[in-house]
């Protein structure tokens, strides 16, 4: 009787692309892209290096698939538009932290910011789909005058307090309560995205 090939390191069991990207996003966020390495994503996973190889052919695809959005920006940016104007910035705050509090959100987003900050295909990611997929279309539809510059500045508030409370860990920001910082820093999204920008061209 022949014997079955065994894959990776786990005989008998269905190594799923989706168990192989979730030690990605851990490894991702805790690590950044730089000290990120497909073999060592492959050991936390339990499998062998070809099988990550395979499913994704370089650290960079593996990035790529393990860097998506912990949401559909479609959706997300119907909900932003389904109230008042003039309550936009806080939406956006509580939509925002609240995507940011669940684990899988937070290993997705943390990730991607880490790995920008060493990686320019990374920090093209991140401008693509944080700014690219829902701020700038949310500044669009909202038809308030210089739309890239309003999503850029939404965007740069965003990522600052997603940074400073859950990667540099600022300890008063990572003991507030997601209501109390949204409250606190809804206004500021409110004039990026609709008020007055002092000289603004």
């Amino acid at each position: 009787m022949t014997a079955r090939p065994r894959l990776g390191r786990r005989p008998g069991e269905s190594v799923t692309r989706e168990a192989i990207l979730e030690v990605a996003r851990r490894k991702f966020a805790d690590l950044g892209y730089d000290r990120t390495t497909m073999r060592g994503v492959a050991a936390d996973a339990d499998v062998d290096a070809s099988v990550v190889s395979h499913y994704f052919g370089s650290k960079r695809g593996l990035f790529t698939a393990a860097a998506a959005l912990p949401f559909d920006p479609a959706v997300i940016l119907a909900e932003l538009l389904d109230g008042p104007r003039e309550t936009i910035g806080h939406r956006l705050a509580t939509l925002a932290l609240r995507i940011v509090e669940t684990t899988d959100g937070r290993l997705k987003i943390t990730g991607l910011i880490r790995a920008a900050a060493s990686d320019e295909n990374a920090a093209r990611l991140l401008r693509e789909r944080i700014t690219g997929e829902l701020l700038l279309p949310l500044a669009q539809e909202l038809d308030s005058p210089h739309a890239q510059l309003r999503a850029a500045l939404a965007s740069s508030q965003m990522v600052g307090l997603i940074m400073a409370r859950h990667i540099t860990g600022l300890q008063v920001l990572a003991d507030t309560d997601a209501e109390v910082l949204a409250n606190a820093i809804g206004p500021a999204l409110q004039l990026y995205l609709t008020g007055p920008l002092a000289g603004a061209q």
